[in-house]
């Protein structure tokens, strides 16, 4: 039986090493044994903290979800509208965040949560809060607008996670906050209404 105070070091070692080598070899292609190996623990060990591969899939999705939030509470804190909103596009798209290695665990997540029940109940509380969050720093906008401007930036992280795990679009994180931070202006820029348009 393996030491209690050694399991909460085991199985982060274990996640840490599940994240290199989905990032490597795709979710469909690594095994347990393969990152058991990784983490220097036997495959025996791996299962016994984690029973099987979508388990462990499951805690390591977990943890990088926890570990976000962690980062965007109190980057948040204390900010308001605009500020607030570019706090939390920041922290998804850090550099740590927009690492090779986590956006591949993040297209695996979003893959497995269609068919596996619990990694799709983690994958809504992600939607959820996310969109939560950044209707937080919308309240200068009317609902229906804040609503379409939240779902944009949602979606537009999503893309970029997706075009860095193809290889395509911006490879930078700096470059990626950018990009979203303009279609945040974009959406926050005053509109003139019908009324005052221009006569032809």
């Amino acid at each position: 039986m393996p030491k209690i105070g050694m399991e909460p070091i085991r199985r982060r070692a274990l996640i840490d090493a599940a994240i290199s080598a989905i990032g490597e070899r795709g979710a469909l292609n690594v095994t347990m044994s393969d990152i058991a190996g990784r983490a220097g623990v036997s495959t025996a060990l791996a299962h016994h903290y984690f029973g099987g591969k979508d388990d462990l899939l499951f805690a390591t999705m977990r943890h990088i979800l926890a570990k976000l939030g962690d980062e965007i509470r109190p980057a948040m804190a204390g900010l308001a509208g605009a500020d607030r909103v570019r706090a939390i596009i920041a922290v998804n798209l850090s550099p740590d965040q927009f690492r090779p290695e986590i956006i591949a665990a993040w297209l695996a997540f979003y893959v497995e949560a269609r068919r596996d029940a619990a990694l799709g109940r983690l994958f809504r509380i992600y939607v959820h809060r996310l969109h939560s969050d950044l209707m937080s720093g919308l309240t200068d906008l009317p609902r229906t607008s804040a609503i379409r401007t939240a779902r944009g930036i949602a979606a537009l992280i999503d893309g970029l996670y997706l075009r860095r795990a193809l290889g395509e679009g911006v490879e930078d994180s700096a470059a990626a906050i950018a990009l979203v931070e303009d279609y945040l202006d974009m959406a926050l820029a005053p509109h003139p209404s019908h009324g005052n348009q221009p006569h032809a």
